[in-house]
Parts: C-alpha cells; structure tokens; sequence
C-alpha cells in the first residue's frame, strides 16, 4: 500500500489554504509522506491537457486528495490510473461544478457566467467575492474570509480564467462511475459554492464510493483542518487493513 498521499488545491487561492490539512494529516499518519502539489498553469489547456501534465508530475501509485477544483481533476485523474492509484479522496468537490443536462444539483450556468465576468472585469472584487462564498457556513465565517484573502497569491488573471474554463469543462460522472478503487467524497453541510445536495446524486453514481457531509464550509480544509484530516486518515487506514 502506498505511502504517498499528494494534496490537490482548489481554484485561485494556492496551497496555502491546505497547510493546516496537511499538518494535521503528518500527525495523524506519520508514516506518510504528505505533499502539496500546485496546480498547473492552464492557460491554452483543456481538462485532458491539464489532466495529462499532472499525471506526468505526481508519483504513481500515490493516494490523490483534492479540494474543490483539485477534487475533481483528482477524481479524474484517478480514472485514468485505475490500478495506479491507492485511492482517491474530494472535498467540496461536485462530479460537474456548472450545473447541465442530467445534473442540476450544482452552480447555475448565469451564476458562473457572472462570476466568471467579475472574475475578468475586477480580479480583485472576484477575489473579496471567492473568499466570502469559501466562508459562508464556518462558525467564524468573517474571519475565515479575511484569512483567505490574505493569503491567496496575486495570480496572473489569464491563468485564473483558465482555471475557471477548466473548472466549468470537467465532467466528473463517468470517473466516478469507472474507478474501481477506493474513493471517498466529502461535502460540507453548508457549502455556498458547491450544494450539500450534491452528495446523494454523487452516491448514486457508484454504489461502492462512499460520499458523506463532514464539516460547514467550503473552506473546512481551513477552518476545520482535524475534522478532515481524522476522517480522511481513517479511510485511508482502513484501505490498509483491508
């Protein structure tokens, strides 16, 4: 069994937001090598394309763990791999994160479109935006978003809108359909960005991944670091002993 798990971010914050996670899970595994990975730059890139730099990049036989955006390019990734990945672990992560035909239970087409628009016209009103959707829910929902300002990079806004394209393209159903391996997708109960709803129509794609609500925020991989990190080290301890 792997020893490896690789951490994935979400969009436009960097890996800061996932420091504490990553903490927590080398105090809960001691005997894993814990790692953040930064997206990659996905200007000119489609989903494929950008699926096809990482899995040149990451370790093969790694656990994949991914907030949000780095959830989903996770869980596709983990498709691809099949046999070559130890499993794989989203958090506030949909199968689509725009909502289309066969799946309304995530973000509407107009509301990403005038996100997408903010996110073009004012990067840095998108930015005050982004980090007050990630709070909403956490019991200390002001403060969350002032930390995720501060500490989000000043990311080139060609490659923030890339990331969005990306983020609006995955279609996640088929892989979690198709991976056979052990995944697990975690929802939080209050997310403004991604709806608790998610996770039963997530379940019904493949009887054998487990989906559950576990924290209040989009941004609980902040704000509650230990609750995640203690449910994600057991499944991974359990795949151990399996």
């Amino acid at each position: 069994m792997s020893k490896q798990i690789i951490l994935l971010p979400g969009w436009g914050l960097g890996i800061e937001p996932l420091q504490l996670l990553a903490q927590e899970l080398r105090a809960a595994l001691p005997d894993f090598n814990v790692q953040i990975q930064p997206l990659p730059n996905m200007q000119g890139q489609d989903a494929a394309q950008v699926l096809q730099q990482l899995d040149q990049q990451l370790p093969s036989d790694c656990w994949l763990v991914g907030w949000s955006l780095g959830g989903m390019l996770a869980s596709a990734l983990a498709a691809q791999r099949q046999s070559g990945c130890a499993g794989v672990i989203s958090y506030a992560s949909n199968a689509c994160f725009v909502a289309r035909a066969g799946w309304s239970v995530a973000m509407p087409v107009a509301t990403f479109t005038d996100f997408r628009a903010l996110c073009a016209n004012d990067p840095s009103a998108c930015l005050k935006r982004f980090a007050l959707l990630c709070s909403q829910g956490a019991a200390e929902a002001r403060q969350l978003s002032r930390l995720l300002q501060v500490a989000a990079p000043v990311d080139e806004l060609a490659r923030a809108l890339a990331g969005l394209d990306v983020l609006a393209e995955l279609d996640n159903r088929q892989a979690i359909r198709s991976f056979t391996g052990r995944q697990l997708h975690l929802f939080a109960e209050y997310d403004a960005l991604v709806p608790s709803a998610a996770a039963k129509a997530v379940s019904e794609l493949n009887a054998q991944a487990q989906v559950e609500i576990l924290g209040r925020s989009h941004a609980s991989s902040v704000a509650e670091p230990q609750l995640l990190a203690q449910r994600i080290a057991r499944f991974i301890q359990g795949a151990e002993h399996a």
